[in-house]
């Protein structure tokens, strides 16, 4: 029997559709890096302009989303964990019912990074979707 996370079998099979919004989004060893003090100054005004807010304390960013139900919120969690491990890097949320909290920061490089933004841009992506 496959891992529910492991995509085997015909259950897990994605449309197209669902997959597009993923191409180009993995991560690569140049992600990994500490935003320059330009960039990060850049970067922080697009994502606080979207809902995000910065946890300096943690040098992390930070959104809740809410949905209309649970199906919704799980279905949202379920497309960022597909590109999250197709990255390799993975948010710490948290969620009840229809309310998904999202906190990102890399801990291997120590805080906020260009993979962060990426997958913050790509959360932001898939909630105008759903």
């Amino acid at each position: 029997m496959a891992a529910a996370w492991g995509l085997r079998g015909p259950a897990w099979r994605l449309s197209a559709a669902l997959r597009a919004p993923w191409r180009g989004l993995a991560a690569t060893s140049a992600d990994a890096h500490s935003l320059t003090p330009e960039e990060r100054n850049q970067v922080v005004l697009d994502l606080k302009a979207a809902g995000w807010l910065e946890l300096r304390e943690r040098d992390a960013i930070y959104k809740e989303f809410t949905f209309k139900n649970f199906n919704q919120a799980f279905g949202f969690m379920s497309r960022i964990a597909l590109q999250a491990e197709k990255m390799n890097h993975h948010p710490e949320w948290f969620n009840v019912y229809n309310k998904v909290q999202i906190t990102l920061t890399s801990h291997d490089s120590g805080g906020l990074t260009k993979r962060d933004v990426k997958l913050a841009n790509f959360i932001e992506k898939v909630a105008a979707s759903v």
